[in-house]
């Protein structure tokens, strides 16, 4: 074998070697890219708040949805007051209130405030707005809010499991549980609307969040519940 033929055979081989590390670079850019993209797409809630965004105005403007909206002339809600079909007593659910959404992966405590500390509640994920119904007692709808993208301190997964980040992917059909007093309802959503305003007070539950960052868009989803 000559040494041209060897040189020649070396050279070729390089070529592939060379070729098959383009590729790997190019390959490895294009995964840095999609990797910032991400993080850009994570994180830009966080940041626009850290921007000067104030997240109390969004919180405002949840709360003025229901202040604003058409209030029901109906006296206050007490919880002796049965509405009608209960599920049944099991004593091996927690008394918390607890609200499941599982086709969009949320999994969160309910938690309760006045108007006054509505941003408590809010701070913490999922708020029942007062002066409405609760599951048990349904002369008034339900009305749970929650923010979408939250507060600096916020973790992605602790947005997607306990706001409302995901609300808009709740399709028509869809269930939605609720835990309350050990009780287990369970709500099937046929309804939805954008606006400033509720405009379905017949639900027996409602949800919903701001669309965007800076706008006056809510989105609502509007549920029955199911005697099962």
């Amino acid at each position: 074998m000559s040494i041209n033929f060897i040189t020649h055979e070396f050279k070729a081989k390089l070529k592939k070697i060379e070729k098959k590390q383009r590729f790997l670079l190019g390959l490895s850019k294009i995964f840095v890219y999609l990797g910032i993209v991400f993080l850009v797409l994570s994180f830009a809630p966080s940041v626009w708040y850290s921007l000067g965004a104030s997240v109390d105005d969004f919180s405002k403007a949840i709360l003025n949805t229901v202040l604003t909206s058409k209030k029901l002339e109906v006296e206050p809600v007490t919880e002796e007051k049965k509405a009608g079909w209960q599920p049944n007593l099991d004593p091996k659910l927690l008394r918390e209130t607890r609200l499941m959404i599982p086709s969009i992966k949320v999994d969160t405590i309910v938690n309760e405030a006045t108007f006054e500390n509505y941003e408590t509640a809010l701070k913490k994920g999922v708020w029942r707005i007062p002066d409405f119904g609760t599951p048990f007692n349904r002369e008034k709808p339900v009305i749970f809010a929650a923010h979408r993208f939250g507060y600096l301190v916020w973790t992605n997964k602790f947005r997607r499991d306990n706001s409302f980040y995901n609300l808009p992917k709740l399709k028509l059909g869809e269930l939605v549980e609720i835990t309350y007093k050990q009780r287990k309802y369970i709500y099937e959503v046929y309804g939805e609307s954008r606006g400033e305003e509720i405009t379905d007070y017949s639900a027996n539950l409602i949800l919903y969040t701001c669309e965007t960052l800076n706008s006056k868009v809510r989105i609502f989803k509007y549920a029955r519940l199911l005697q099962i």
